[in-house]
């Protein structure tokens, strides 16, 4: 296994102490860096307007015992005990556990699905799907197809408020950090000063996205270590000099005194106090690049005693301090000591800018990992790390976030309506983990149904309190979230049900193999040198594209290969198992079928390595396939065969046979061929020469078997060297007469993003000069 793709699958088996030790280290830079920061806004933003800091310390008593007991039950009982638990090898999120109930029940609406998908080293269920009954719940489930697009409709819920995350926490975290600037600045600087240095400080950290998190990374670190460890001891100073028994309003009694006291506006000071959970979601979405005893370790051993001690603190000070001129002084940086207030409030924004970074980076794979879905429109995705696997940049929704982030900043202009809008954000994903996590609990570890029940009442009944106190900030910032909630669901379904309908119309009007096969009596049709990979979302059958395109033209290459690039639902797909090949039509026909496989957090490669990695595994076909068939071995052991006329390679096939490998040095007799780019060929245009061998090991064939694959390999490599040609459909979709008006916004709505986002040829990274496209016009 390659650095790269190590560092993306960590092994779920446990770590030595030294390196949970280390992971729990590395883990504090990426994992908390948003939840270590929260204790700069949340107190400021219950304070904002709802309740007063009254003599009688009754509401600073009441919001520690809130803020203690939410902090216990959601991150450390609910994700630290039981969501990460719920990883799908080793990866979390939500789309890890749409993953998991897709595997474990048949409910999702990816195309393309196959049998020989269940046969991948990632692909693992819980128990043996043989051996366990199905319960009422998923027999529900799979029965019910509205279920189904509701499941949907219910991650891509979580994924849009994620990625309105990524728009408010930047924003809340560098302004809240910057604001300290009005206890060392008079009130006319203050106004004028904090917006610009948060714009610039914002507009910095996007301009640096492209260069990747991995060469900045080693600081992050130790900077949320420096954090923390400062808010500990400012914590702990302030409890002692001021307030010694602060930790009496840690009793729950606290919480009911409050809330009768403050009746409406204490119930509506949630939504300030649930900013306390930000950044709980990282834990679990960021689990595949650390373990699960790291994050336990680090969260449970230092992030959670820091925040106490922090909130602590400041409840401590206040207690003892009330005659403030506003409401906007209860927060932080009033508890900080006029000797440390510059030290701290520089590591307070550089500590911003890292959990800052690290959501940004979540809504960039939240997007990739959408886009595999076919759920969002093509994006480019730019791989920053040639070591770890995962780290990526998307441009236009980098440039978007920055625009975004900004102009909250500017508009609101106040930690209350960034609070407000940010906690509605925070509270919805919370939710929607909750409800999948109680469909894993009963779909994928068997367990009783009254236990996933409780599981969902207890901590859904008290993320619901804070979601309702959200809402009800609706005017007061909390439209914000919901507005771009709405506009990202719009765009996502319309191209998720439009790609959906294409995909159907496509399996409608393929035609069949022998209409293929006898193409070239009918037509005269001419076999030009080179291959020819023609992309198609089926995995069976000749696409209507390429029927439309040899009925005009009456040619096509001497090497056909019907390309289908799909996702499976598994994190990643390992590089040995990523190919199934498959022969269409006779050997002498030179038309073979390939099925790229890549899981929702894979990154797509690049077309050099693509192309090389698809002939060698053509090689690998044909030589395994004369071997097959001058073997004794049973074809039911060894090779499957997943429609009429296209023999597939299983992903086991491989792994037994990678020995075989096409660069070995052993080298038959019958056929070493080398083949080297050609200046003038086709669409191949590369700086350093590329060379690809076809080596015949020693295998179990005859010598008219052997001779056929000289044959066959002599005929890809003298295609390989006249060029590759890249086959892709240009769309456009219509109506049919008398469709409704919902329909033909959907159409008018895909054909507009189709448009203006990034083409096929820019995902697949297809070379310009080697691309061919074919117009199709799909009429729904």
């Amino acid at each position: 296994m390659d650095l790269e793709f190590g560092r993306g699958m960590r092994s779920p088996q446990r770590d030595s102490w030294k390196t949970t030790m280390l992971l729990a280290y590395q883990s504090l830079g990426v994992v908390y860096g948003d939840l270590s920061i929260s204790p700069l806004y949340v107190f400021k933003s219950t304070f904002a307007e709802d309740i007063q800091h009254s003599d009688t310390n009754e509401e600073i008593f009441g919001v520690l015992s809130f803020v203690f007991w939410t902090l216990t039950l959601i991150p450390l009982i609910k994700y630290v005990s039981i969501v990460l638990r719920a990883h799908d090898n080793g990866e979390g999120g939500t789309f890890a556990l749409y993953s998991l109930i897709c595997r474990h029940a048949n409910v999702s609406l990816l195309p393309n699905r196959q049998i020989a998908d269940e046969e991948l080293s990632t692909y693992k269920l819980e128990s043996n799907a043989e051996t366990v009954d199905k319960t009422s719940v998923k027999v529900w489930l799979e029965k019910h197809k509205n279920l189904h697009t509701a499941l949907l409709i219910m991650v891509l819920i979580g994924t849009c408020m994620v990625i309105g995350d990524g728009v408010l926490t930047p924003a809340i975290s560098v302004f809240s950090a910057v604001s300290g600037l009005e206890f060392s600045l008079s009130k006319d600087h203050h106004e004028y000063a904090v917006i610009p240095i948060t714009c610039v400080i914002l507009a910095f950290l996007f301009a640096l996205q492209h260069f990747g998190t991995h060469r900045v990374g080693f600081i992050f670190a130790p900077i949320v270590l420096a954090w923390l460890l400062c808010m500990s001891a400012l914590g702990l100073y302030n409890i002692i000099h001021w307030n010694p028994h602060v930790y009496q309003a840690l009793n729950p009694y606290y919480m009911f005194k409050f809330l009768k006291k403050t009746r409406k506006y204490g119930w509506m000071s949630l939504g300030g106090i649930l900013l306390c959970m930000t950044g709980s979601e990282a834990m679990f979405a960021d689990l595949g690049h650390f373990s699960y005893s790291a994050i336990q370790l680090a969260f449970t051993s230092l992030v959670y005693p820091a925040l106490i001690l922090a909130y602590m603190g400041q409840a401590a000070y206040l207690s003892k301090h009330h005659d403030f001129y506003s409401n906007s002084q209860v927060g932080f940086y009033i508890a900080v000591p006029d000797k440390v207030r510059w030290p701290v409030l520089v590591l307070a924004i550089l500590a911003s800018v890292v959990g800052s970074q690290a959501i940004i980076s979540g809504t960039f794979s939240i997007i990739n990992q959408s886009q595999s879905l076919s759920c969002f429109p093509r994006v480019k995705v730019v791989h920053t790390s040639e070591k770890i696997h995962g780290q990526i940049y998307i441009p236009e929704i980098n440039w978007l976030l920055m625009i975004l982030c900004i102009a909250v900043t500017v508009g609101f202009r106040d930690t209350k309506h960034m609070g407000n809008a940010s906690g509605l954000a925070v509270i919805t994903v919370m939710l929607v983990t909750t409800f999948l996590t109680s469909l894993v609990i009963m779909v994928c570890w068997h367990k009783p149904p009254l236990l996933a029940l409780g599981f969902l009442l207890f901590f859904g009944s008290v993320e619901a309190l804070y979601f309702s106190a959200s809402l009800i900030k609706f005017l007061e910032g909390a439209w914000l979230p919901i507005l771009l909630a709405l506009i990202l669901m719009a765009v996502m379904l319309v191209w998720h049900i439009t790609t959906m309908k294409k995909y159907e119309f496509d399996l409608q009007n393929k035609v069949t193999l022998e209409w293929l096969l006898a193409l070239g009596d009918k037509l005269g049709m001419v076999r030009v040198p080179g291959i020819g990979l023609v992309y198609t979302d089926l995995t069976s059958g000749v696409p209507a594209n390429f029927s439309r395109f040899v009925t005009n033209l009456p040619a096509f290459h001497k090497v056909l290969v019907f390309v289908c690039v799909k996702s499976v639902p598994v994190p990643y797909v390992f590089p040995a198992e990523r190919y199934l090949v498959g022969r269409v039509g006779p050997p002498g026909h030179r038309s073979y079928r390939c099925i790229v496989r890549y899981g929702y957090r894979d990154v797509h490669q690049d077309v050099d390595s693509f192309e090389t990695e698809l002939i060698e595994s053509l090689a690998m076909f044909i030589k395994l396939n004369a071997s097959y068939r001058c073997s004794e071995v049973s074809q039911s052991e060894q090779l499957e065969e997943w429609e009429p006329g296209l023999t597939v390679i299983g992903s086991n096939t491989l792994r037994d046979h990678a020995s075989y490998d096409l660069q070995d040095s052993v080298q038959h007799s019958a056929a070493s061929v080398e083949v080297a780019d050609s200046p003038g060929g086709t669409g191949l245009e590369s700086n350093s020469s590329k060379q690809v061998r076809f080596f015949i090991d020693s295998l179990v064939v005859s010598p008219e078997a052997d001779k056929q694959v000289a044959e066959e390999l002599e005929a890809l490599a003298a295609a390989r060297e006249a060029g590759t040609a890249f086959i892709l459909g240009h769309s456009h979709v219509q109506c049919k007469p008398g469709s409704s008006v919902v329909k033909k916004l959907t159409v008018v709505g895909y054909n507009f993003l189709r448009r203006n986002c990034r083409g096929p040829d820019v995902v697949l990274r297809v070379p310009p000069a080697s691309l061919l496209e074919v117009g199709m016009v799909y009429v729904l």
